[in-house]
Formats: C-alpha cells, structure tokens, sequence
C-alpha cells in the first residue's frame, strides 16, 4: 500500500461516519481512527478488508422459556461474513437470488453483502432448502448476523 492509497483511506474516513477503521494487505495492516474529539454521527463499525468466507453454523442453545432454536429444528443458519448492506438481487430490476422454498446446492450465490462500494457475492456453504430470508433488501447487516435459515 502505498502513501497515496493511505491518504485516499483517511479522506474517506473523514467524509464518513466510521470512527475507525482496520485495512490488511498481506502482511501490511493500518487502523485509522477518528480523534475522540469528534465522535461520529452513529456508533462505528471496524471495516474489514479481508473477507472470510461465509459459515453455515447451528445457532445456539435456547433459553428454557424460549421457542426451539434453528439448531433444535434442525435448520442451519448462513451469516454474514462482513458488515454491509444487503442486497437479495443483482439489480433492482432483477429478480431475487432466492426465495423461501427454493431449493440451493453448495456454492449457489444467495445475495450480495455492499461493504465500501465493494459487492460481495454470499455463497451457500451447505445444500437444503431455504426456510426463512431474515433480512430486507437494502437492510445493514452486521458481522456474523444470520441472513438465511437452510434445512439441509
């Protein structure tokens, strides 16, 4: 990375509401964070410039008093691997990747998670049926947020 990729990453910092933000190229990683003195508009998130791939886990043990939870009723849960926005279609015009009852394969292109102008394309890791899309287009999403639940 060089000093002119860096300034770029500072303007962008100060035209936005991040409070701070960590960039890993390699073995090359810089965080920048905004001066305390001027707190953003809305609680910052990390960025994150390197994407893990997305993981299909069960969610976890229910309450006593709560109802089954996916991993009870054998639903998998797909997560977010970044922090975004989602988008359940290629396009406005297009129709969505997937809808309830649709049957996925491993590997099919379920929606796009938007981070920094950057369109990440999230893959199925497990085979199933979809159950329940918990996100609306065009909704921030967190990291690790569940996205889809899949009966495998």
């Amino acid at each position: 990375m060089n000093l002119k990729e860096i300034q770029q990453l500072i303007d962008i910092i100060n035209k936005s509401d991040l409070g701070e933000a960590t960039i890993e190229e390699g073995d090359f990683k810089i965080t920048l964070k905004r001066s305390s003195s001027l707190p953003p508009a809305v609680p910052a998130q990390p960025l994150q410039a390197h994407v893990p791939a997305p993981v299909a886990t069960p969610a976890p043990a229910p309450q006593a008093t709560e109802k089954p939870s996916a991993a009870q009723e054998g639903l998998v849960e797909i997560k977010s691997p970044i922090v975004g926005t989602f988008y359940s279609a290629p396009s406005p015009e297009s129709a969505p990747f997937v809808k309830i009852n649709d049957t996925i394969q491993q590997g099919t292109v379920l929606c796009i998670v938007e981070a920094m102008k950057l369109m990440n394309e999230i893959e199925a890791e497990v085979s199933g049926t979809i159950v329940e899309i918990l996100v609306d287009n065009g909704q921030p999403v967190e990291y690790d947020q569940p996205l889809f639940l899949v009966k495998p």
